[in-house]
């Protein structure tokens, strides 16, 4: 084998075709909802962490089971990175017409990308919380909120924090 490049080969570096199953894919008896994405801060220094929190609200008729994920995608990076980058999820159950809030913590390795090693690199990033992958078509529907934050400093290896 000498194509080392993970191009074509998983869901995160499908380009503009979408898998077949992507993670997440399913059915349900009920309806969920998302609101209020917080992200803090929203301009963080380089070996920061960022503290996530959304709201999950069961707006169907029955109890149900909801796996919330967390998709990160760097704005501009210096190496080929993912379209986007699940960095979270946790399945939740809640019951008919309540809501729960989640809090997530995303680590400063999780936006390390490889460059000869781990390096974190500042820019523009956007966080994306839901029931699926961003632009996922499926027959149940599940929004996808987003945010952006930033990420202030100079570039270093991730080892340096």
């Amino acid at each position: 084998m000498e194509n080392y490049t993970m191009e074509g080969r998983t869901y995160r570096y499908y380009g503009q075709e979408a898998p077949l199953y992507p993670f997440g894919y399913g059915l349900s008896y009920t309806t969920f909802s998302y609101r209020d994405l917080v992200l803090s801060p929203t301009v963080l220094p380089i070996c920061a962490n960022l503290t996530v929190s959304v709201v999950l609200q069961n707006t169907g008729p029955r109890d149900g089971e909801e796996v919330v994920q967390l998709y990160l995608r760097w704005e501009q990076s210096s190496v080929p990175v993912p379209r986007w980058q699940l960095v979270a999820f946790r399945r939740v159950a809640v019951l008919a017409g309540r809501e729960t809030k989640l809090s997530f913590q995303v680590l400063a390795e999780q936006r390390a990308v490889w460059a000869q090693g781990w390096r974190l690199e500042p820019g523009a990033f956007t966080l994306f919380a839901g029931g699926q992958q961003p632009g996922q078509r499926t027959r149940a529907p599940s929004e996808v909120l987003s945010a952006r934050f930033s990420v202030t400093g100079a570039a270093r290896p991730l080892r340096g924090c």
